[in-house]
């Protein structure tokens, strides 16, 4: 009864219990955990198109930080900066893996666990006092994925998920924080807006510009004046920098807002075919991934980026919604054509498929051209598919899409994704 009573004192009678769990340099971790005689405690870096020597640093290990490799570093610089460092190329493969397992292990201890990414998640633990206090049930987890894993983690352990996300990052690797609400003044008030979660470079510059220097006059900041500046944003900003946030964890991921891969490429492209090209392969992978999900897209964006990394992104929404991947890539060069144009480099191309809704409760508008060709194209998608599912990405191609530029990798499954890509998980769910 005592130890009962005991860890019931360590749970809020009205209010919760959440845990952020983020996986410590993730990609390098699991290869270290796979090959520990290879990797273990050396400069590690998981990056572009190692046989070139170009490309970027995605991540590296602590080791390497430490000599001065940091993540989007070109590799040819990182090496530099160390040399003795070894870059791996990506395997998706693995880390899908590894990235089910550490979430199983989570999802032992309460059944309300948000998947963010492919390396962290949100856990609501408030129910689970059973396994002991909060602090004993990050202990325990963390604990778990070192000894079943061979994998580091840092957990933050707050009333929401706002400071829980800010408190796994207080000690990393493999470090456990606690922040409440109390500790906000004192812990953060003193630290630049851009310190915050949530508030990027841009939105720190502007509040700078404001006379808003850091969280703690962000915090003591007029509401009225932040939504002025900001519109609705502006309550969340003062709301955040009081440690205040209502959102739930929600196991149930709401349905995929978008749908996206982008492609670093090893050279600058100029010519037209090229770029066609990177769209065919962009479009033919974001299109499987969409119709895996059964679902259809409404809008087409394209992000294209300079060798200055200069960044744009532009979209276009369809008169009726598409799943078919020559849509996409006519959209893609279109808007390319219209708001980039040929002969200007580019260094980075992106598709994302937005306004994303279910195929099957969807009426799709057909007009009177394409009420007999739809059903085909449908048949077509069903059967390439399928063949593509049983004998692997490359069994169907057109000309078009044959390259050696990294857009072509994308259906390697290995070297493919990014750690917001979580078809993984909703393909096969937690507890496979």
């Amino acid at each position: 009864m005592n130890a009962g009573s005991n860890r019931d004192d360590h749970y809020p009678r009205n209010g919760r219990v959440i845990l952020h769990i983020d996986m410590n340099a993730f990609y390098c971790s699991v290869h270290e955990a796979v090959e520990p005689e290879k990797y273990k405690g050396k400069a590690l870096a998981v990056g572009g198109n190692i046989e070139l020597r170009k490309g970027i640093i995605v991540t590296s290990s602590y080791t390497a930080r430490a000599k001065g490799v940091k993540t989007g570093m070109h590799i040819r610089q990182a090496l530099k900066a160390c040399p003795e460092l070894i870059v791996l190329q990506p395997d998706f493969d693995l880390y899908r893996q590894f990235s089910r397992r550490f979430m199983q292990i989570a999802y032992n201890y309460s059944p309300l666990v948000e998947a963010m990414s492919i390396d962290e998640c949100y856990m609501d633990i408030t129910g689970s006092k059973q396994f002991g206090t909060p602090l004993e049930i990050a202990e325990l987890i963390q604990r778990r994925i070192l000894e079943e894993l061979h994998l580091p983690c840092s957990i933050g352990v707050a009333p929401n998920k706002l400071l829980a996300k800010m408190a796994s990052d207080m000690k990393k690797p493999n470090g456990i924080s606690v922040l409440r609400k109390r500790d906000v003044p004192n812990l953060l008030w003193g630290k630049p807006c851009s310190h915050m979660f949530g508030i990027g470079s841009r939105t720190g510059d502007r509040l700078r510009k404001l006379n808003i220097h850091t969280i703690g006059d962000l915090a003591s900041s007029d509401e009225s004046f932040l939504t002025k500046n900001f519109g609705v944003y502006g309550s969340w900003l003062k709301l955040a920098a009081n440690g205040i946030d209502e959102s739930e964890v929600n196991p149930e991921r709401e349905q995929s807002k978008s749908i996206g891969h982008t492609t670093t490429l090893p050279k600058n492209l100029t010519e037209a075919a090229d770029i066609s090209r990177v769209f065919l392969n962009l479009s033919d992978q974001v299109a499987r991934r969409m119709r895996r999900q059964k679902l259809i897209a409404g809008t087409i964006q394209i992000t294209i980026r300079d060798p200055d990394m200069k960044t744009i992104t532009r979209s276009y929404t369809l008169p009726m919604p598409t799943e078919n991947a020559d849509d996409i890539h006519r959209v893609s060069v279109r808007l390319f054509k219209e708001h980039w144009g040929y002969g200007r480099p580019v260094r980075l191309l992106g598709v994302t498929l937005q306004s994303l809704q279910s195929k099957q409760s969807t009426a799709i508008q057909l007009d009177l051209f394409d009420y007999e060709k739809h059903p085909k194209k449908e048949q077509l998608n069903v059967a390439m598919d399928r063949i593509r599912d049983k004998y692997g990405e490359d069994a169907i191609l057109t000309a078009g899409m044959v390259g050696t530029d990294p857009s072509a990798w994308i259906r390697n499954h290995k070297r493919r994704g990014t750690s917001l890509q979580m078809d993984h998980l909703r393909e096969r769910g937690l507890d496979e």
